[in-house]
């Protein structure tokens, strides 16, 4: 990857694309500081190649990323960014969902709106990103229960990858939110069956953070089920895939690992 990347250098736009790619590859392993001097070094390729809706989608993913990880602070300024730079589709689904799991609904609200009224007839939008926004907004008041409702429209599409970009970055988001919404329910044994979903496909979730993130939430679930040896061990599956990590959720992941009989 870092010899491709180095080809790429000056070959808009390969590089940007390239930069992305790294950056999430990065962020998958742990690695936030690269991964975000990846992100930056590819929103500036992408807007010296006049990409300017490109770099939108490279800033909502950085904002996205941030996010996930528990850093909302640093969310929100890239997601916000997004959604004032560009009216592209993907790029208000990233800065939306950003914003939705930075904790501020108010903003992540926009551009949900925005979706649902600019595409009452696109599939995607319809049956994966809006049911993900609004099911996020349920967890968000404490109602599992809708969340769940919400999902339901997705549940026939959620194995699907986009083709609108080159990588499929917003695929399995319902599924993972669905597994989350299994976690605020207290229902640990599905909740597992959802983030088993995501390390069963990981030719479709690739390197998105979500496919670290699922050894994490898989462990929090079998904990809740009571299955002490399958939670130890996907907690040391994520321990040992964020080695070299330096972001913050991993002292709450390493504390709840100790707590484990």
């Amino acid at each position: 990857m870092a010899k491709q990347v180095a080809w790429s250098a000056g070959k808009p736009p390969v590089e940007d694309e390239l930069l992305g790619l790294e950056a999430d590859s990065a962020a998958y392993s742990g690695r936030l500081r690269e991964a975000r001097e990846f992100s930056r070094r590819a929103i500036d390729s992408a807007e010296l190649a006049e990409e300017r809706e490109v770099a939108a989608l490279y800033s909502a993913l950085s904002g996205l990323r941030e996010a996930l990880f528990g850093n909302a602070e640093q969310a929100r300024r890239p997601a916000t960014s997004a959604t004032t730079r560009s009216s592209r589709r993907d790029v208000r689904y990233g800065a939306a969902l950003a914003l939705a799991y930075a904790g501020d609904d108010k903003r992540a609200r926009t551009p949900t709106d925005d979706l649902s009224k600019r595409f009452p007839e696109d599939t995607i939008v319809q049956f994966n990103h809006l049911p993900t926004l609004r099911a996020k907004f349920a967890l968000s008041r404490g109602n599992a229960s809708e969340a769940l409702e919400n999902l339901r429209a997705a549940t026939p599409y959620e194995l699907g990858v986009t083709t609108s970009s080159t990588y499929g970055w917003n695929a399995l988001y319902p599924v993972f939110v669905r597994g989350e919404a299994y976690l605020a329910a207290h229902q640990g044994r599905e909740a597992a069956a959802e983030f088993q979903k995501i390390l069963d496909h990981r030719g479709i979730v690739v390197n998105e953070p979500i496919g670290a993130l699922a050894h994490l939430q898989i462990g929090r679930a079998y904990d809740m089920h009571g299955d002490t040896a399958k939670a130890r061990a996907a907690y040391q599956d994520f321990l040992t895939l964020w080695k070299d990590a330096d972001i913050p959720i991993l002292i709450a992941a390493k504390g709840e690992y100790a707590k484990l009989k």
